[in-house]
């Protein structure tokens, strides 16, 4: 590790087409908005085995937070996630500020990320799918990386991330890695850093919610649902916005004849500090958690 050379950084358009223009060959994109941790880092290491470059971006995007949102105390590391960027190879980190990104201020055309995008982390958080899905289209044009990988931590955003792709042609591939957890099982994120350590105790009932209900995959959707909210409900200090079993590719509820993969996923609030957490899993005979899904999903059957 310690032979890696100090990564080449760019913080304009001209700085990053001028890096990038000396990358030859498969090129792929780590988006980032700082703070990194393992999770980070394990997305740049299947990256780099993936790719024979690897760009990095830092960049805290105003247009994904809504007016009450942490974006003031998000956490800025730049120094840390350099020493990360090192570690592990990366070739080039973009690091831009709001005004190359956005020169003439806020972007007159969104990417509307559509009915998707209003569920879920979209109905909690209005507009921050078009915020996400419009800063990322932005990345992958200005990096033009041939990959991009993205955890399945944040699993709306990856599904809505592979929907602007294939929908608008964009000639990139959409790589998902799987969530990273600590020992304890709590999910990575960069606002773990927020959480008091009496918080955290509380946290872990998310993750201990979606292993529970993988546990009740096999007997279908209702024992899945009933296990993770018992899990839930015995912990009074998380304020929880939703627990759902929904498909991966239209999360719709999935019904109780359901079989096949779906996503348990949970939201809540503990402390002052929203958490989301999901786990892949399969419905049915067999069935159990999963690392991430089958790049198939197979869209909802009929009922029959």
């Amino acid at each position: 590790m310690a032979g890696h050379a100090v990564p080449v950084v760019a913080r304009t358009r001209e700085e990053l087409a001028d890096a990038r223009a000396r990358l030859g060959g498969d090129v792929a994109v780590v988006m980032t908005m700082g703070a990194l941790h393992d999770g980070h880092a394990t997305l740049i290491r299947t990256a780099r085995r993936g790719a024979e470059h690897v760009i990095v971006t830092i960049f805290l995007n105003p247009l994904q937070f809504g007016p009450r949102e942490d974006l003031s105390r998000y956490p800025r590391t730049f120094d840390a996630d350099m020493e990360i960027c090192r570690a592990e190879g990366v070739d080039l980190v973009f690091a831009p500020t709001p005004d190359v990104v956005y020169p003439d201020g806020d972007p007159g055309v969104l990417v509307s990320a559509g009915p998707l995008g209003n569920v879920l982390e979209g109905q909690a958080r209005p507009g921050h799918f078009d915020g996400v899905l419009t800063v990322v289209g932005k990345l992958m044009h200005l990096t033009r990386a041939d990959s991009a990988y993205y955890g399945q931590k944040d699993a709306q955003q990856l599904l809505l991330i592979r929907r602007m792709v294939r929908d608008l042609d964009f000639p990139v591939d959409v790589v998902s890695v799987p969530t990273v957890r600590e020992p304890d099982g709590l999910a990575m994120s960069s606002r773990n850093t927020y959480l008091t350590a009496s918080d955290r105790e509380v946290a872990l009932c998310l993750s201990r919610a979606l292993r529970a209900g993988a546990d009740a995959a096999a007997e279908g959707p209702s024992a899945v649902r009933r296990a993770a909210r018992a899990v839930l409900v015995a912990e009074p200090l998380a304020l929880i916005d939703y627990l759902v079993l929904v498909h991966p590719t239209t999360l719709e509820d999935v019904p109780e004849w359901y079989r096949g993969e779906a996503l348990l996923a949970v939201a809540g609030r503990v402390g002052t500090t929203r958490l989301i957490d999901n786990m892949p899993i399969k419905v049915g005979p067999g069935g159990g958690a999963l690392e991430v899904f089958s790049d198939v999903h197979a869209e909802p059957p009929a009922a029959s």
